[in-house]
């Protein structure tokens, strides 16, 4: 049975790859996602603010006090007491590389055309086999119109695709006007993969202290509804690689990924919630749903249930809403119903 794949002209054993997570910042643990039976790994996100904090740090040790006099020159700091860039990052993709043979793929999170766009190269350098940019970004400012939004994500994109060589993902929210158009001039713009969805970690309010906290909730089966409507309809309408990530826990959520249209299926709730020798788990359910129902391979099921490919391509649109709206029956209707055959 051939359960291999490939993503973004990667060559993978499965379609099983943890995503973006702290579980990765242990070189243990990514050790163990191989033996798992994981085909590649996305490191934990080097954040833009990362970035900046280092940045600052570093004018501020180089300027402090070279005012004041002459010998102030002495009081510089030897080399290593700071750090030119997050280098803890690039030195955990090194030692990464040395510990497994599955590919890295390394994860830049930001929201601005800045300095992390060149960050890229220095991640190339360190021997990552792919990017993934997982552009978080929260539109709080009312004049921005979605044109510029937009526009936003393509500069960051672009600006990164042009100091490097090697393949570029972008994780995206499905909050756009129009999701399609977004992911045709990803596309256009040279994007290798697409990965759907990002997930958006809302924030809420203590009222014992009236302070506004973060508020971390792990993905469910429920999740996974969005991104595999989405990818059934991209999945061969782009030349993009399509990356499912949110609400995978079982093998038959990956299937269901890859029916859609799916290269991989990403996972991370699921590995935090039941250790990263689950990764064995959903593989092995993988496997015997293709055994039972006669698949020889990955490559056979992918796209078979896409939008393209479905006997009802409608049920990805409109339609599916209203067949879900008359069909549905709450649990307590069939109480009502049995009272009224006694009565």
């Amino acid at each position: 049975m051939d359960i291999t794949t490939t993503y973004m002209g990667l060559k993978l054993k499965s379609p099983l790859v943890p995503s973006a997570s702290p579980l990765s910042m242990d070189i243990c643990n990514i050790k163990q996602m191989e033996d798992a039976g994981a085909s590649a790994v996305v490191m934990h996100s080097l954040f833009e603010e990362q970035l900046r904090l280092e940045r600052y740090e570093l004018h501020h040790h180089l300027t402090q006090g070279s005012e004041s006099y002459p010998e102030a020159l002495t009081y510089f700091p030897e080399p290593t007491a700071f750090r030119v860039g997050p280098e803890e990052y690039l030195n955990h993709i090194r030692k990464s590389k040395e510990k497994v043979s599955i590919p890295i793929i390394a994860s830049l999170n930001g929201s601005s055309l800045g300095g992390w766009t060149s960050y890229g190269k220095q991640i190339q350098q360190a021997g990552a086999d792919a990017l993934e940019l997982n552009i978080y970004y929260v539109p709080t400012d009312i004049d921005l119109t979605a044109q510029q939004i937009e526009q936003t994500y393509i500069d960051i994109f672009k600006a990164v695709k042009a100091t490097v060589t090697i393949p570029i993902a972008i994780k995206l929210s499905p909050y756009f006007t129009s999701m399609g158009n977004m992911a045709k001039r990803l596309d256009t713009a040279g994007a290798d993969a697409l990965v759907l969805f990002n997930r958006f970690y809302q924030p809420d309010i203590n009222l014992k202290t009236l302070e506004v906290e973060p508020n971390v909730l792990l993905s469910t089966p429920h999740s996974m509804r969005l991104p595999l409507r989405w990818i059934a309809i991209l999945y061969g309408r782009i030349h993009a690689n399509l990356a499912a990530t949110t609400g995978i826990h079982t093998g038959k959520d990956v299937v269901k990924m890859l029916m859609a249209g799916a290269n991989i299926t990403m996972l991370c709730s699921v590995l935090l919630q039941h250790g990263i020798n689950h990764i064995q788990v959903i593989e092995q359910q993988l496997r015997e749903w293709m055994k039972e129902h006669e698949y020889e391979s990955v490559k056979l099921m992918q796209g078979s249930m896409s939008q393209q490919h479905c006997p009802n391509p409608s049920a990805f649109e409109r339609a599916q809403y209203m067949r879900a709206i008359q069909t549905f029956k709450p649990e307590w209707s069939s109480i009502y119903d049995a009272s009224h055959d006694f009565g």
